[in-house]
């Protein structure tokens, strides 16, 4: 799942750049900032091209998805359509509309449409988050988190040893076969379209007992978490004041899109939390809210296996501890951690064989999301033979540098070299906005010695590439390697230069300060705004606006303005 969005940001972000550099002076007053979650969303849900647009999108993605996931409805409500006018006009204008796009005027009088209800959505989500924060401050005035709070185990995972995912086709495998989605599928279809609900009982006694036959339950003791699970799923929704209906696609279920398949089972994942304890007495089951949570995180702390019984007895005293009435809510469970391990084992996040409790790669996925939503750190990466050399590279920017040796170690061991040098010079060709990937894939690559001679002469044909591939074929003393030329020198200081930036501006002037005197830097400014870099023009105004001598300030505003015109 992350590595869908990792992958469709990826892609996005030199669109984005560009769009960036070309705003100021086309469209001026919009906020180019804007655009990128509507530009990430679109490719998500809508189309698999990130420069295809049709009609229809616009309303998708706006009215559908962003009041989900917007960080800043005020923002939004005030530019989020003149920014995203503005891209499509920059994707019209500069030929990066796809075939098979609506035309710009049709976007932007789909757009003309949408704008209100879009403008009603984000002012619903500003009431909504006024009210949750409302509610937020009173809970922690008046509450603490419960059982399944997180937040006193965030050091210890911290401190955990690297955790390691496994690829999103066999996660997806794994999510077709959980059982409470198919029994969540099968109630949805039983409902079927346009059914009558009651106000305070949804479906009568006849309904359930009917809705239990036709699922196979040994009773209707789950049927109403089936029932919101199903809503979760998105299987089923309201469509009246008193009617609920499936959805078309419910049918479908297990999805054959490996994608699709997995953002379902994200959508089911905090249905976790309805395999808490139920009792008659609603103190009693409000002391053992969040067992569930604190079973899994006990379980990973342990290394991912853990003995039901010692469970049983710490959580017994942790509900002891949380609640005065946590050991008569016990008690009156009979065992509490009946319920929790049915529905875990049912989502397919845990296995029990014996008295070992064991979380399953997709349970354990999960477990990572939920974290990363609680903003507590958790060392996660792909396993090694799921390790893209892209994976490989990301991942390697925040280690330290023992520890990225030893995971490029672990990653070449399952592979001959040149087919890694193939590999990572590949990820860095597909990465061209990003240098430090590059500067990464090369030095890797330049570990490799001769084996990596075939990928290197291959990386000669890529831009990005040529002046890395230049320089080692140069020192190895390949015959026939072409010298590297002026032009890949300047491309290498840019990248270094795109590199410091991102580190911060002391950094950056510093790396600027490594060319040498002011005189030096204002010659190379006069012919380095040839070079077609990505970063070229911010790198330029960058210099302008930090560089402490005059001089070489005038002289990035003369390059800065010949890389716009003559580009």
């Amino acid at each position: 799942m992350t590595d869908r969005i990792e992958a469709a940001a990826a892609e996005l972000r030199p669109l984005l750049q560009e769009f960036i550099l070309w705003a100021p002076d086309n469209a001026p007053g919009s906020d180019p900032d804007l655009v990128g979650p509507v530009g990430l969303w679109h490719r998500l849900i809508a189309r698999d091209d990130v420069g295809l647009w049709k009609r229809g999108d616009l309303r998708t993605v706006l009215l559908e998805r962003m009041p989900q996931v917007v960080e800043d409805p005020d923002a939004a409500a005030d530019g989020m359509i003149p920014a995203v006018r503005a891209y499509l006009t920059f994707l019209s204008s500069t030929g990066r509309l796809s075939p098979g796009s609506a035309s710009l005027e049709t976007l932007l009088a789909e757009l003309d449409e949408v704008e209100d209800d879009f403008v009603d959505a984000m002012e619903d989500t500003i009431a909504e988050r006024d009210w949750d924060e409302e509610e937020d401050e009173l809970d922690e005035d008046e509450t603490d988190e419960g059982l399944g709070d997180f937040e006193p185990f965030a050091d210890e995972i911290g401190a955990l040893p690297t955790i390691r995912l496994r690829p999103d086709t066999e996660l997806a495998e794994a999510a077709r076969r959980v059982t409470l989605i198919a029994q969540a599928r099968d109630l949805a279809l039983w409902v079927g379209t346009g059914r009558k609900v009651g106000e305070e009982t949804l479906l009568t006694e006849s309904e359930v007992d009917e809705a239990v036959r036709t699922l196979g339950l040994p009773d209707a003791r789950n049927i109403w978490n089936l029932w919101n699970l199903a809503i979760d799923l998105e299987f089923l929704a309201p469509d009246g004041d008193d009617t609920v209906s499936v959805d078309s696609d419910t049918a479908a279920w297990p999805f054959e899109d490996d994608d699709d398949v997995l953002d379902a089972w994200m959508l089911g994942l905090h249905s976790l939390d309805y395999g808490d304890p139920e009792l008659d007495d609603d103190d009693l089951t409000l002391a053992l809210s969040g067992l569930t949570r604190a079973l899994l995180i006990r379980v990973l702390l342990a290394g991912g296996t853990r003995p039901v019984s010692s469970l049983r007895e710490e959580l017994a005293e942790a509900a002891a501890e949380y609640d005065d009435l946590g050991a008569d809510a016990w008690a009156a469970a009979g065992d509490p951690l009946a319920s929790v391990l049915a529905w875990l084992t049912g989502y397919g996040m845990v296995t029990v064989e014996g008295d070992a409790a064991t979380l399953t790669p997709l349970g354990t996925e999960g477990l990572v999301h939920l974290l990363d939503d609680e903003d507590i750190e958790i060392d996660a990466r792909p396993a090694i033979d799921a390790m893209t050399a892209l994976d490989l590279l990301s991942f390697s920017a925040d280690m330290s540098e023992e520890e990225a040796d030893e995971e490029f170690a672990a990653w070449l061991a399952l592979r001959d070299p040149a087919r890694a040098a193939s590999e990572l010079l590949e990820a860095a060709a597909e990465e061209e906005a990003d240098a430090l990937v590059r500067v990464q894939a090369a030095s890797l690559v330049g570990s490799l010695g001769e084996a990596a001679i075939p990928a290197w002469l291959e990386a000669l044909k890529e831009p990005s590439l040529r002046p890395y591939a230049a320089t080692h074929l140069t020192q190895m003393d390949v015959e026939d390697a072409p010298e590297p030329t002026q032009a890949d020198t300047h491309w290498l200081i840019l990248d270094m230069w795109t590199i410091s930036a991102g580190l911060g501006r002391p950094e950056f002037v510093s790396s600027l300060h490594d060319i040498g005197p002011a005189q030096t830097l204002i010659g190379l400014l006069d012919v380095i705004w040839k070079v077609h870099h990505p970063h070229i023009e911010e790198l330029l105004d960058l210099i302008g606006e930090t560089h402490p001598d005059k001089q070489v300030v005038k002289a990035a505003k003369r390059a800065l303005f010949k890389a716009r015109s003559g580009r």
